[in-house]
């Protein structure tokens, strides 16, 4: 077994150098409004830094408050690589990025092995962009943290919620979802998909959001089906997609920036 995953997307969704990858952060963050408390819980996408990043950087902005504060961070993501049931851990003790080593909480993990819908795959983690692309913005906003890394499969809103509450915690805990909007859709009609998956985020109906409106549509579902029980609130930070960023019209990928308190 492999010690470390390392990074299978510096290159291409993001600067492999780490000057580079550096200065690119630090300029998204830079741009981004950071008003409002830390979250509880987030939603940010994960595509391409030129596409996604300055989206993303609206949320990053928010935990710079609570740098020292939060030292676990539980990510889930799709996974986008292979056919998989429940949600899958990885089996290394760091993910590598350009900047550095994030830990694994082997701690938090033992809490969540033992659930039937949970299960050890690296295979799931190689070749997986959605939680990796996180990592340098968390690199950047935090201190010293560590993460319990999270594909997410075919798998219950429930099945997602049971893990969610085990990792709860209190404030040293953010519970981050990776996902992009819909996909591949004219720049309208992505527009009304994604201010509909919008609502339905703030309304805290995870019924609401189907197949084609988010691939991380089953993490955010039982997030939503936690943040529900809990009585908190959700609010939109950013929506836009990629015609408002770096791509034509004619095919979009859509964004959102959401944040739970």
């Amino acid at each position: 077994m492999a010690r470390v995953r390392k990074p299978a997307v510096a290159g291409a969704f993001y600067p492999d150098d780490p000057r580079e990858l550096e200065a690119a952060v630090k300029g998204y963050l830079a741009t981004a409004e950071a008003s409002g408390p830390a979250p509880k819980a987030m939603i940010a996408p994960h595509a391409g830094y030129i596409y996604s990043g300055p989206i993303a950087a609206t949320v990053y902005a928010r935990l710079e408050q609570a740098r020292d504060r939060i030292t676990r961070v539980v990510l889930l993501g799709p996974a986008h690589t292979v056919p998989l049931a429940g949600l899958a851990l990885s089996e290394t003790e760091a993910f590598l990025t350009p900047l550095g080593e994030v830990p694994v909480d082997t701690q938090a993990v033992a809490l969540i092995r033992d659930l039937p819908q949970v299960t050890v795959m690296e295979g799931a983690h190689l070749r997986e962009h959605s939680l990796e692309v996180q990592l340098p913005f968390l690199q950047e906003v935090l201190a010293d943290f560590a993460i319990v890394p999270l594909a997410v499969g075919d798998a219950t809103p429930e099945e997602v919620a049971e893990v969610l509450e085990v990792l709860w915690g209190g404030p040293e805990t953010l519970i981050l979802v990776s996902s992009d909007l819909s996909h591949y859709h004219d720049y309208e009609t992505a527009r009304r998909l994604d201010q509909a998956t919008s609502r339905a985020i703030e309304a805290l109906e995870p019924e609401a959001i189907g197949y084609e409106q988010a691939c991380g549509r089953v993490p955010i579902n039982g997030l939503l089906t936690v943040a529900r029980r809990l009585d908190l609130k959700a609010e939109t930070i950013d929506l836009r997609n990629s015609g408002d960023t770096a791509g034509s019209h004619r095919e979009v990928v859509g964004y959102g920036a959401y944040v739970f308190a």
